[in-house]
């Protein structure tokens, strides 16, 4: 968004370099010419969150093409075949290994920028601010590779020089890792502002500094660490979110989501998202993302491209062209009762085409429930024009006051040390306001229509667990969910047999990839493979088992 546009052009002047373990500097400013004043440490500091915006990660191949939506929902785009999209991973898969080379690439800029920053003269406070962003951004990092990978080296510092042996680092253990995380953004959530005095979510805040502290303590303590106390801890960090009594959920999920289309904020439910501007065309043409273009409605088919409609433009003009690589499947849609308003918002109720005039606004209702596409940022809703083919403008969450809610009640019912009967109940309440706001009730005020009733621990995480995929789907959470939860493997096979009952007189290409995508799953996918590049290169890495 415009406040910080400049945020996405920070790397250009920092340069970019092929991989953190690489020793040909890359960069067009040395170390020690660079962060002298406090304009280019803020440049740097743009550059380490620019990181998140890189098509590899954020702005795109994460979004619907690496597998990350597990049993939700599944890729349908033959490009992918043979890739970790379609569950065909290899250790020299090119998406496992950016993804492996741009989160270390920011952990490297927020190191350097961490080393550097005393040498520009800064008030206390402002140096201290730059510092714990840059902090919290390193731990962040760290716990994306370590919920892929688990075993991962940590980069605390930058190699003292470009020696080959300089960047032979083992993998730490993967508790040590979590603790390091922990660490860092614990250490950083002293200096960093409040959420309402910042301007946009874009920024780190210490409500995002809590939030994030509560995933990462849930993480560590369910599989496959069993960390003990560490439920107990996420729900403090959570409460800590909740104590700032300035979060809440927006009245509307609908609006919530026009808010990240349509370059609006409201920070009160959107703790930290990854920005984007523009479509890259004029003079800002690398700050767009391909949020709904990969990840919406399918619009790109050769009449929707070609067929001039009576508006004069054809349909991919009128409602943004979107290759729809992610489709949802029967076990999501069946998830949401009719009422529940996030459904055919979350799973779209129809697919764009010119074949169907006969349907108002050419939108043709979905026939079946392996067909239907993720909704949640349809670009018909994009205010921005030209519409670009392959750039949006659309903003991407990254962390919810919903989820926050959903994390404290996990935090509960999942802890078997737990014996409180006012936190289950408060559990439940929060699970509740969730709801209420899905099905577009007063959030605060009990409704035995759409409420959970009382039930036991057991039995209320196990509809926790079905509310996150609810309330978070297509956000990039639900692998990491399952995993937690260690269900990842069977409910892959369950998918599996749920693909397999498709008939083969199905032909069509979406009941094709559905086959696919889950045939392919097995037990190792639960984590990907150390990237065969990297392992080239550092020779203390080992490779992750299975791979």
């Amino acid at each position: 968004m415009k406040h910080y546009i400049f945020l996405l052009l920070g790397v250009m002047l920092l340069g970019s370099s092929c991989s953190l373990l690489e020793t040909e500097p890359m960069d067009t400013h040395t170390p020690d010419d660079f962060y002298s004043t406090q304009e280019e440490v803020e440049f740097a500091l743009n550059g380490v969150y620019a990181v998140m915006a890189n098509t590899q990660l954020y702005g795109g191949e994460m979004l619907a093409r690496m597998g990350l939506t597990a049993d939700i929902g599944y890729e349908s785009y033959s490009s992918d075949y043979n890739t970790v999209g379609d569950y065909d991973t290899q250790p020299s898969d090119p998406k496992v290994q950016k993804y492996w080379r741009y989160f270390y690439e920011g952990i490297n800029r927020a190191n350097m920028l961490m080393e550097r920053i005393d040498q520009a003269k800064l008030e206390k406070e402002t140096r201290d601010n730059i510092y714990a962003q840059a902090q919290f951004l390193r731990g962040f990092y760290h716990f994306m590779l370590l919920i892929r990978f688990r075993n991962i080296p940590l980069m605390l510092h930058t190699a003292p020089d470009g020696n080959v042996e300089s960047v032979q680092i083992a993998q730490a253990d993967p508790r040590d890792a979590y603790l390091a995380v922990i660490a860092d953004m614990e250490a950083a959530v002293e200096h960093l502002g409040t959420a309402e005095s910042l301007e946009a979510p874009g920024r780190v805040s210490q409500s995002t500094a809590w939030g994030m502290l509560a995933r990462v303590a849930l993480n560590m303590a369910g599989y496959p660490l069993y960390e003990p106390g560490m439920y107990a801890k996420a729900k403090g960090y959570a409460q800590k979110v909740i104590d700032t009594q300035y979060h809440a959920l927006h009245p509307s999920y609908e609006e919530l989501f026009l808010c990240y289309i349509q370059d609006r904020y409201y920070p009160q439910e959107s703790l930290f998202e990854v920005e984007f501007y523009g479509n890259n065309e004029g003079t800002y043409d690398t700050t767009a993302g391909r949020v709904g273009r990969d990840n919406g409605i399918a619009n790109n088919s050769t009449n929707n491209r070609t067929v001039i409609l009576p508006n004069g433009m054809t349909l991919m003009d009128t409602y943004g062209t979107s290759i729809g690589a992610i489709r949802a499947t029967p076990y999501y849609y069946g998830l949401f009762e009719s009422t529940d308003l996030r459904r055919d918002w979350t799973i779209s109720p129809y697919e764009y085409s010119v074949d169907y005039a006969t349907y108002p606004d050419y939108k043709k209702p979905a026939a079946n429930n392996w067909m239907r596409y993720c909704g949640k940022f349809r670009r018909e809703c994009e205010v921005l024009r030209p519409r670009s083919t392959n750039y949006t403008p659309i903003n991407f969450p990254v962390l919810r006051y919903s989820d926050v809610l959903l994390m404290w009640a996990e935090a509960v019912v999942a802890d078997v040390t737990n014996n409180s009967a006012e936190d289950l109940a408060q559990a439940r309440e929060y699970i509740n306001q969730v709801r209420r706001r899905g099905y577009g009730k007063d959030i605060l005020t009990p409704d035995e229509t759409v409420d959970l009733p009382s039930m036991s621990k057991s039995e209320l995480f196990e509809e926790l667990k079905d509310e996150r995929a609810r309330e978070l789907g297509y956000e990039l959470l639900r692998k990491d969910d399952i995993v937690r939860w260690g269900e990842f493997a069977q409910r892959m096979k369950y998918m599996k047999n749920l693909a397999a009952t498709i008939p083969d007189t199905y032909t069509s290409s979406y009941y094709h990839n559905a086959r696919r995508y889950y045939n392919n799953t097995e037990t190792r996918d639960e984590l990907w493979p150390i990237p065969t590049f990297e392992m080239g290169v550092n020779r203390k890495l080992v490779q992750n088992t299975g791979w």
